[in-house]
């Protein structure tokens, strides 16, 4: 009886220590690809082809990396989660154009400010599965009259700000949520979270870009530029 009791003990041991890790898992290089779902109004909606259904985010510390083929154009986009400013990276082969535009917290801020600001983030103690993670229900609204509800795990953590400045108050990774960028309202689930060798990755202009402001490209892609 012993025996079995002290193989039970050391078995219970050996489980607690297994969801004790995998709670503490800390990925600090990898990607992650979420599924998008969008909300768009009568004047979004000419947009909607050349929005994509699902993104994938590098990241490396607190830099991310989205990558989107649009046409013959790659555009790279590069952002410090820690200083919330970023890169533009324009490559259009046909056209020989290596365009790099630099974002400030400012052009941030300008871009989003007509976007609903959230707040009130409450954890309902409802619990599921989202994949292989433990999630938690939030509900949250924002300052127009909107309400929300998030899914959140402490099973992996993620760069501080990964999900968006607005998100600060949620204890946790977003499996599932949804936000405003630029005026558009989307949906995000996590498709899935991946521990991977990313690279460098750096806000610094490569060699051979030219750097122009978002203003100029706006121009370049109404045919008033060069």
């Amino acid at each position: 009886m012993f025996k079995s009791m002290k193989t039970g003990v050391l078995a219970a041991i050996l489980i607690s220590s297994a969801i004790y890790a995998h709670a503490q898992k800390k990925i600090t290089e990898g990607s992650v690809t979420y599924t998008m779902d969008y909300a768009l109004t009568a004047e979004q909606e000419p947009m909607a082809a050349q929005l994509p259904s699902e993104t994938k985010v590098k990241f490396n510390g607190p830099i991310s990396k989205i990558e989107i083929e649009q046409g013959p154009a790659t555009i790279s986009v590069f952002r410090d989660l820690a200083s919330n400013t970023g890169l533009l990276l324009i490559d259009v082969p046909v056209a020989q154009w290596q365009y790099a535009v630099k974002q400030t917290k400012e052009d941030y801020d300008k871009a989003n400010a007509a976007s609903p600001k959230m707040s009130d983030f409450k954890a309902t103690g409802e619990k599921k599965m989202i994949g292989s993670y433990n999630a938690e229900k939030y509900t949250y609204k924002d300052d127009k009259g909107g309400t929300y509800e998030l899914w959140a795990t402490n099973d992996v953590e993620l760069p501080t700000g990964f999900s968006g400045q607005e998100f600060k108050d949620v204890k946790g990774t977003l499996l599932k949520f949804t936000r405003f960028q630029q005026g558009v309202k989307a949906t995000l689930t996590v498709k899935g979270i991946n521990e991977e060798k990313v690279g460098p990755l750096t806000l610094e202009v490569p060699k051979g870009y030219e750097v122009k402001t978002m203003e100029e490209i706006m121009a370049l892609q109404r045919g008033g530029g060069e």
